[in-house]
């Protein structure tokens, strides 16, 4: 574990709430703690952390940063919004309503820490060459970097990352992904059924996988990484054109065409409604079990 400096230094951010969670209007923005400036967690928040020390002082491969969406065993669609200036965290919406994912038995919600890593953009104009299918316009996904699951989500690209918090007591001993199955034994084979199988509930047809739905090593993921953060970087200085209502690439700290100050940051997050900190009461068939017969 971290000492609590390292701890300290490793959460350079706090959340500010906007509006009721588990309605529309939803919203999580990020804040840096030492300038108290609204900063996006797509744009602003460093893909690599550059600042974490092990405890022992020894030198440790690239860690990166990860902004985690979905917490474990819940089950809320949450994600980072690329149309909302800023970039908040909201709740997918799905007719109409807010959107929760099927409880795939036996599991409640996700199996994992389920987010994104920050300046790096699954480009929809690419199609890349071994899924031979166009990005999904969204950061990098990440389950909880050692490998990657490549997920054809109706007909789009969704690379699955693969990691581990620095700070697990396996991190030293899970540095690829034939580790995994070592020391966490039927965690990958549940993962690749839950993301085949967690549409079914609504009707949709199981997903398909690329790389005949292997797992790809830890260098074949670090490529991954490499290959969407030049895509942001496109995105970002503009050499990509993108509709700003599809992906708002505003922020506070890139000193670039997208800049905005502190203070219309602060603007964009006061427009919303106050923050209620009981959440709405759910249904109760949010918590339903869903029954997949594999294939």
């Amino acid at each position: 574990m971290a000492s609590q400096s390292n701890d300290n230094e490793i959460q350079r951010y706090e959340l500010v709430e906007r509006g009721q969670l588990h309605t529309l209007n939803y919203r999580c923005y990020f804040r840096d703690i030492k300038t108290k400036t609204i900063v996006s967690p797509f744009h602003d928040i460093p893909l690599v952390n550059e600042h974490y020390t092990p405890p022992n002082g020894n030198p440790v491969d690239t860690i990166y940063n990860m902004v985690v969406e979905v917490p474990r065993w819940t089950n809320a669609k949450m994600e980072i919004n690329k149309q909302l200036k800023m970039n908040p965290i909201v709740q997918d919406i799905k007719s109409g309503k807010p959107r929760f994912v099927h409880n795939v038995f036996p599991y409640h919600g996700y199996l994992w820490n389920y987010g994104a890593l920050p300046q790096t953009w699954e480009d929809p104009n690419h199609v890349d060459k071994d899924t031979k299918t166009t990005g999904d316009n969204d950061p990098l996904d990440v389950c909880e970097i050692i490998g990657v699951l490549g997920l054809i989500d109706e007909g789009e690209t969704d690379w699955k990352l693969i990691g581990i918090d620095i700070r697990d007591k396996l991190a030293s001993q899970i540095n690829d992904i034939d580790d995994v199955d070592k020391q966490l034994p039927g965690l990958l084979e549940a993962t690749r059924r839950w993301f085949k199988y967690y549409k079914v509930p609504t009707g949709k047809p199981p997903n398909k996988f690329a790389l005949d739905g292997k797992y790809a090593n830890r260098e074949y993921a670090l490529r991954v990484i490499h290959e969407t953060r030049k895509y942001w970087e496109k995105l970002a200085v503009g050499e990509t054109k993108v509709d700003e209502k599809v992906c708002s690439i505003a922020n506070t700290t890139l000193n670039n065409r997208g800049t905005i100050t502190k203070e219309d940051a602060d603007q964009i997050v006061e427009a919303n409604e106050k923050h209620q900190k009981e959440p709405v009461k759910l249904d109760l068939s949010v918590h339903n079990v869903s029954y997949v017969q594999d294939e």
